[in-house]
């Protein structure tokens, strides 16, 4: 840089390296890591092939409450943030005409086994008014996109994997961790589910789900991760704390930050 301008070169390059310190430090920038255990994911979002209507999944502050609760479960589990959700039961001219949202990350689980799947689920803040609308089961959803590679349909190439979690144990508040896993049921969308039995009249536990899908051809693959919600009864709500085998999804206003966990 040209002295005249009133910065020599040493001081240039000092410049330089504060702006690359500052700029690492941004949260969602790709090194935004605080420590060995917590960093972020730039892929999260609406998954548009999957959403159908006008609906809302935002990250967003809060909630906090509701009014008079106090203590762990007055506020989001991680942070301050979380994944707001906001579908409507009767809002197209498509049959069922309900919404349907997905907010998710085409990217980074790519490929993954699902038999490799061993920790699934999240925190929710459920309200009485979403089981006035819909009942206690009135919940959001956990969706993996896969490819099954059944030996008895090779020709069946994708299908959703979906996490019907049960009620909520609590209601205008958050939930403590609801276990994909040990709780809720599970089925597969089209043939795959007819295929396995594992299907949306006949749903199945997580161990049930993952000996179908083990039937001894090619290892089902992951498509997509997502949160989802639809197509059924108006739900308005939030969720926060996705996890993903040893990584948790901390929804932030600003960002989706990741924390490693045992």
């Amino acid at each position: 840089m040209n002295a005249r301008f009133g910065v020599t070169r040493k001081m240039a390059l000092g410049i330089t390296a504060l702006v690359a310190v500052a700029v690492s430090a941004v949260p969602g920038s790709a090194s935004a890591v605080t420590d060995g255990n917590r960093g972020g994911s730039d892929h999260w979002g609406l998954i548009t092939r999957n959403t159908i209507g006008s609906p809302v999944a935002a990250l967003r502050n809060g909630p906090f409450g509701s009014f008079g609760v106090t203590g762990p479960s007055a506020r989001p589990p991680y942070g301050t943030g979380s994944l707001g959700i906001e579908v409507a039961d009767s809002s197209t001219s498509l049959a069922p005409p309900s919404e349907q949202v997905s907010f998710g990350n085409e990217v980074d689980f790519y490929g993954d086994p699902v038999l490799g799947l061993k920790q699934v689920g999240f925190h929710v803040f459920q309200t009485g008014e979403n089981i006035s609308y819909g009942g206690p089961g009135n919940m959001p959803n956990i969706r993996f996109e896969i490819n099954p590679n059944l030996t008895a349909a090779p020709a069946t190439t994708y299908s959703s994997m979906v996490w019907n979690p049960g009620p909520s144990p609590v209601t205008n508040r958050w939930s403590p961790y609801l276990d994909a896993t040990t709780t809720g049921t599970w089925y597969l969308s089209g043939n795959a589910g007819t295929v396995t039995g594992c299907k949306l009249a006949a749903q199945c536990t997580f161990p049930q789900l993952k000996t179908a899908l083990n039937d001894g051809g090619p290892a089902p693959t992951i498509y997509t991760t997502a949160v989802g919600k639809g197509r059924d009864y108006m739900w308005i709500g939030a969720v926060d704390g996705l996890r993903i085998n040893r990584t948790i999804y901390n929804f932030e206003a600003d960002h989706v930050k990741t924390r490693r966990v045992s």
